[in-house]
């Protein structure tokens, strides 16, 4: 067996890092990537962000959201219901007036796709958005935050605690 031995004079890769649980974002930095979000027209990504918020649901059940769950014909529900892949439970949520109006700015192009999922993929393989991209999206609207603002949270900002 291998075994790499550490010298004195090597750093942690953790040195200086935060680890562990970091602390979400605040209302005030939602806000403003919301606002961003709205300013650069990213309506898929400001759909993911409100709903995620909303919902407080996981990666894995947000971008398996799919038309039927979010829309009664071409009317935004005001409550949705979704069972979870993890419990295997229902869970409802409430969708705010300002989810239901992103998510009415986001349709148009979402219907010329023929998707039934709300987030589709790129790829004809896949039907919907992979998690992955889930959590690049994620990192990338708190990373540009951050730089701003100097917060770290990276990782939940819709988090649920018991993921």
């Amino acid at each position: 067996m291998f075994v790499r031995s550490v010298g004195r004079d090597q750093r942690p890769w953790n040195k200086g890092l935060l680890i562990g649980q970091k602390k979400p974002l605040e209302p005030k930095h939602v806000w403003s990537i919301r606002v961003r979000l709205e300013i650069a027209r990213s309506w898929r990504d400001l759909v993911i962000f409100n709903l995620a918020i909303d919902s407080k649901l996981r990666a894995c059940d947000l971008v398996k959201l799919r038309l039927d769950d979010i829309c009664a014909g071409s009317k935004v529900r005001h409550r949705a219901t979704i069972v979870q892949k993890k419990t295997g439970r229902p869970v409802q949520f409430e969708i705010t007036e300002q989810s239901r109006n992103s998510v009415e700015a986001w349709l148009p192009t979402l219907r010329t796709t023929g998707s039934r999922y709300l987030f589709p993929s790129r790829l004809h393989a896949r039907p919907h958005l992979s998690t992955r991209q889930y959590a690049r999206l994620v990192h990338h609207c708190v990373l540009r935050k951050s730089e701003r603002t100097g917060i770290i949270d990276c990782h939940n900002y819709c988090s649920d605690p018991e993921t």
